[in-house]
C-alpha cells in the first residue's frame, strides 16, 4: 500500500512521452512568461523607488507597460501544462489539490487582483508618479500565488502526509506540514526571475524606440542584474538538487536526460553569466545581442523544466508510483490532428506577441509625444 489512489481504468488517449514532451514544451513557455513577470516587477518597482534619473524612470515605465501584456500569456501559457499533469498525474495532483482547497481557489481571486494592480501601477508610471508600492503589493500578490502552486506541486509528491491533513481539515484549509525542498525552490524560482528580467532589459535595449542613453542603460543594468542572479541561482539550484532525499539524488544520477539536462543547465547558465557581464563591459546595445539573451534565456528554462519533471518523476518512483506504466489507447488519426491545431496555435501565439509588441511600440510613441 503506497497510499496513492487507484489508477484511473480509462486509458492514456496518447503515448506517455508524448504527452510528457508537450507537458515539459509547455510549462517552459509558461516558465518564460511567468518569470519574466516576477522578476521585470520586482525590477521596475526597484527602479521607480530609487530613480535618480530619467533613464530610471523610462526603463521602469517600459517594463511595467509591458508586463500587463506579459501577465495573458502567464495565464494562459499555465493552462496546458496543468491540463496535461492532471492526464498523467491526476492520482496525485487531484488528491493534493483537495487537500489545499481553499488555497488553491482563492488563486482566482488573488490573479484578478494582481492583474488589476499591474494596470494601475502601468498607468502610475507613465504618469511620472512614485507608485512603487502598488506594483510590490502586486509582486507579493503574485509571489503567493507562486507559493499555492509550489505548495501543490510538492504535496503531490509526499502521499505520506495526506490521510494526516485530510483528518486534520477535510475543507482543504490545513497547510501541508513542512518540506525542506520548498525554501530552495522558491528561491531559485526568485533568482531565475531576476536573470529572466536582466535578459528581458537586454533584449529591450536594442529596440530602436529608445534613446542611446536609455538603451545603454537598459543593457548595462540588466546586464548586471542578470549576472548576479544567475550566480545566486546556480547556488539555488545546488542547494534544490542537494535538498533531495538520496534516493531522488541517485535516480536522477543514474538518469542519463535528467542528468543531462541537469549539468546543461548548470553550463547554460554559467554562460548567461558570462554573456551578460561582457555585454555589460562592452555597454552593447545592438538588436543581436537582445535576441542571444532572449535564446540563452529560453533555453536555460526549458533544461530547468526538464530537470525538474526528473525531481518530480524520481521522487514518485521512489515512493511506488512509475508514470510510465499506464494503458495506453491510442488513435493517431486523432493525436495527428491534435498536433497539428498544437503548432498552429504556437504559430498564432507567436504572431499574437509580435503584434502586441509593434501595438506597445505605437502606444509608446504617442505618449512621448
Amino acid at each position: 500500500m503506497n497510499g496513492f489512489p487507484h489508477v484511473d481504468p480509462i486509458p492514456l488517449p496518447a503515448p506517455v512521452w508524448l504527452l510528457k514532451l508537450l507537458d515539459i514544451v509547455t510549462l517552459s513557455l509558461h516558465f518564460v512568461a511567468m518569470q519574466v513577470l516576477v522578476g521585470g516587477l520586482l525590477v521596475a518597482v526597484v527602479l521607480n523607488l530609487l530613480s535618480r534619473s530619467k533613464s530610471a524612470n523610462v526603463a521602469a515605465a517600459a517594463m511595467s507597460r509591458r508586463l500587463t501584456i506579459v501577465m495573458t500569456y502567464v495565464i494562459n501559457l499555465g493552462v496546458p501544462p496543468l491540463l496535461f499533469a492532471q492526464v498523467l498525474y491526476g492520482r496525485t495532483i487531484y488528491t493534493s489539490s483537495v487537500l489545499i482547497g481553499a488555497y488553491w481557489i482563492s488563486v482566482i481571486i488573488a490573479l484578478t487582483f494582481a492583474y488589476w494592480l499591474l494596470y494601475r501601477f502601468a498607468a502610475g508610471l507613465d504618469a511620472g508618479r512614485k507608485v512603487w508600492w502598488v506594483g510590490l503589493i502586486a509582486w507579493v500578490t503574485i509571489g503567493g500565488i507562486a507559493d499555492v502552486y509550489t505548495m501543490n506541486m510538492t504535496l503531490m509528491l509526499r502521499p505520506e502526509v495526506w490521510q494526516k491533513m485530510y483528518a486534520t481539515s477535510s475543507l482543504g484549509t490545513h497547510l501541508p506540514p513542512y518540506d525542506p525542498t520548498v525554501m530552495p525552490r522558491l528561491l531559485c524560482v526568485l533568482a531565475g526571475g531576476l536573470v529572466a528580467a536582466g535578459l528581458w532589459m537586454i533584449y529591450l535595449s536594442g529596440r530602436e524606440r529608445f534613446s542611446n542613453t536609455d538603451a545603454r542603460f537598459l543593457a548595462v543594468r540588466g546586464s548586471w542584474i542578470a549576472a548576479t542572479a544567475g550566480v545566486a541561482q546556480l547556488i539555488a539550484g545546488v542547494a534544490v538538487q542537494r535538498v533531495q532525499p538520496a534516493v531522488v539524488q541517485q535516480l536522477l544520477t543514474e538518469h542519463p536526460l535528467y542528468r543531462l539536462a541537469g549539468l546543461g543547465w548548470v553550463a547554460l547558465t554559467s554562460i548567461i553569466v558570462l554573456f551578460a557581464i561582457a555585454v555589460a563591459v562592452n555597454k552593447s546595445v545592438k538588436s543581436s545581442t537582445g535576441w542571444i539573451a532572449a535564446t540563452l534565456g529560453t533555453i536555460a528554462i526549458a533544461l530547468l523544466t526538464l530537470y525538474r519533471d526528473g525531481i518530480r518523476d524520481m521522487t514518485l518512483l521512489s515512493k511506488g508510483l512509475d508514470v510510465w506504466q499506464r494503458v495506453v489507447v491510442t488513435n493517431w488519426s486523432v493525436v495527428g490532428i491534435f498536433l497539428v491545431l498544437f503548432v498552429a496555435a504556437l504559430g498564432v501565439v507567436g504572431w499574437l506577441i509580435s503584434i502586441m509588441a509593434k501595438a506597445t511600440l505605437v502606444m509608446e510613441s504617442a505618449v512621448e509625444l
